[in-house]
């Protein structure tokens, strides 16, 4: 059981924070006693979610696509709490394409965010984790990375890329002590889902063994535990949260 303040006197990291698992995950390590920086690329965007979590939280802007902005970011983290225990790679984006009609300026959309930006992101987190003696990367990966889905060949290939990069870090950086894993959500209730037919969500539940599409919690608890000590012997792992939908 994760004790009150197990992450005191460690700084967090989570970018994408501004909503959905991103807010949730933050909010969780907060609460867990970890100073969290916030990331969003839009300034100020993150001043309300800040006020909200309270004292823990403090916020720092930079697009994950834009590799000399990220490795401001990551300074002005190291300059203002000296170091970086935690880093959860959440900003991503979603967009639906058949592979007749994916251009190739979406293609580079997507992966500039969804897989560049954690390779990138990555690399300055192991940086400063090296410097303290260790850490752990949780990074969002996607059902979809893992067993595909018709119309998101793009969005899966970039998913499946964040899991092969769990691997791969996973071992490179396990003597430095630092542990690297992976959540690959289901159906969640966030924005990206917001916008789909009744028709299709209503099938996309009946698909669920659980019944329900998850919560940005539950994917956060997920990452808490991934972060935390009570996975201090788990790394390359990829965890599914999906209720059941695949089994």
């Amino acid at each position: 059981m994760l004790q009150p303040d197990a992450l005191k006197g460690r700084v967090a990291l989570v970018t994408g924070a501004g909503r959905g698992i991103g807010l949730a995950t933050a909010k969780l390590l907060a609460a867990a006693g970890a100073e969290v920086w916030l990331n969003a690329r839009t300034e100020g965007s993150l001043a309300a979610a800040c006020a909200e979590i309270g004292p823990n939280a403090r916020e720092v802007y930079f697009d994950v696509t834009d590799p000399a902005a990220v490795r401001t970011g990551f300074v002005s983290v190291q300059k203002a709490s000296g170091r970086l225990d935690i880093l959860v790679n959440n900003a991503g984006i979603l967009r639906d394409a058949f592979i007749e009609m994916a251009s190739v300026d979406l293609m580079d959309e997507i992966w500039r965010t969804n897989l560049r930006g954690v390779l990138v992101c990555s690399q300055y987190g192991v940086r400063l984790m090296a410097r303290s003696g260790g850490g752990s990367i949780v990074n969002i990966a996607s059902i979809i990375g893992r067993f595909g889905n018709p119309g998101q060949s793009v969005y899966g290939a970039s998913k499946a890329g964040v899991i092969g990069l769990t691997y791969s870090l996973a071992k490179e950086v396990a003597p430095k002590q630092i542990r690297v894993n992976a959540v690959a959500p289901g159906v969640i209730d966030t924005d990206m889902i917001a916008a789909l037919p009744e028709a299709k969500r209503a099938a996309l539940i009946n698909s669920i063994g659980m019944g329900r599409v998850g919560t940005a919690e539950d994917v956060a608890k997920t990452c808490l535990f991934l972060a935390s000590d009570l996975s201090s012997y788990v790394t390359g792992q990829v965890i599914g949260v999906d209720g059941g939908m695949v089994v």
